[in-house]
């Protein structure tokens, strides 16, 4: 199969990714099709309590592991309160602004599955009566879901099944251009779920011995900070996340390379596995850049916290405008996916010099 193709099935398991709503707290179904994939592939899974799923790849060295992985839940919301005027309002799932969705199409799922649409809006939103329309802060308080149906009031709201606790998902708006620019919400973290069924993919169809037993943690809980804290096995020597690179002032990432993590908010990601991944890049001509990303927290940072004894590194393609309508271009991809490739057939860092 050529690179190109490749390329083209990354981009739609993207496009059939973040199709699938799944903020975090609600993400069976994108489990299950991740899964489904797994399945197809002959990957053995096993589902944590939590939610998140877990491929195992024997290796030739069964006494020391290695673990990625991705998160496949996103931001999303929760209806806080059933306003009087038949608005919603709303309580955000995980670290975003709500300047970030002032505007976008919605849907609330309520606990008997029904889905109704709506749109986020500042409540006063039109410019012909109040004042205040541009000015006026975008919080919680000032911003509502203006559902689609005939409401008028509180009472009419909760007949439609809607109820304080429904997950409220956000219009992804998916386009893939012809310059090779994908842009979606939720890049962040399907585009590397799907870079790791990719990888999965290869490995079984090229018959790839791998020289440790590597398990894949698809997670489900990353953007609210403990989704890849447990089912580390003790033989686990390396954790490498996979997510993506932020991009905006001071930073050196770009949508066209690979970003490898010096730190976040967390601290320094380790030192040797960093060198490591560089070396990789430098041996196989893979186009990388390292950065620092100030106010970011990634599965391995959260494993290091729960007190797991591992070498712990942080990778991922370049995202534009992250935790908004996000970016990236099939070169990052390209590039994250050359390097997961070597690194997995790699061998262990020596944490010992």
């Amino acid at each position: 199969m050529s690179k190109t193709q490749d390329i083209k099935e990354t981009v739609q398991l993207i496009k059939d990714l973040v199709s699938i709503p799944s903020p975090s707290g609600n993400t069976n179904k994108v489990i299950q099709f991740v899964k489904d994939k797994l399945v197809q592939l002959g990957v053995q899974t096993i589902k944590n309590r939590k939610g998140g799923l877990i491929a195992t790849i024997p290796g030739e060295d069964n006494t020391k592991h290695r673990v990625l992985t991705a998160h496949v839940d996103t931001l999303g919301a929760m209806v806080k309160e059933i306003k009087s005027n038949g608005r919603l309002k709303l309580d955000l799932i995980g670290g975003f602004a709500y300047h970030s969705m002032e505007g976008e199409y919605c849907e609330v799922e309520t606990s008997n599955g029904t889905v109704i649409t709506g749109t986020i809006l500042m409540h006063q939103t039109s410019v012909h009566v109040y004042k205040d329309a541009g000015s006026a802060e975008r919080n919680q308080a000032n911003m509502e879901v203006r559902i689609d149906a005939k409401v008028k009031d509180e009472k009419q709201v909760r007949a439609l099944g809607i109820e304080v606790g429904d997950f409220v998902s956000f219009d992804l708006r998916v386009q893939v251009t012809e310059k090779g620019f994908i842009k979606s919400r939720h890049l962040d973290d399907k585009a590397s779920v799907a870079m790791i069924l990719q990888l999965i993919k290869r490995i079984k169809q090229e018959n790839i011995s791998l020289p440790y037993t590597t398990h894949f943690l698809i997670s489900n809980n990353e953007e609210i900070g403990y989704g890849g804290n447990s089912n580390i096995t003790q033989e686990t020597v390396e954790y490498l996340a996979v997510d993506m690179g932020a991009i905006g002032d001071g930073q050196q990432t770009d949508e066209y390379t690979v970003s490898i993590c010096a730190k976040d908010s967390s601290g320094p990601y380790h030192y040797g596995l960093r060198k490591h991944l560089v070396q990789l890049c430098t041996a196989h001509q893979i186009n990388y850049k390292i950065d620092i990303y100030p106010y970011y927290g990634s599965d391995a940072s959260a494993a290091i916290k729960a007190g797991h004894d591992i070498v712990h590194g942080l990778i991922g393609p370049g995202i534009d405008a992250s935790h908004a309508y996000e970016r990236t271009h099939e070169d990052a991809l390209i590039e994250t996916e050359k390097l997961l490739y070597h690194y997995v057939q790699s061998q262990l860092v020596d944490y010992e010099s």
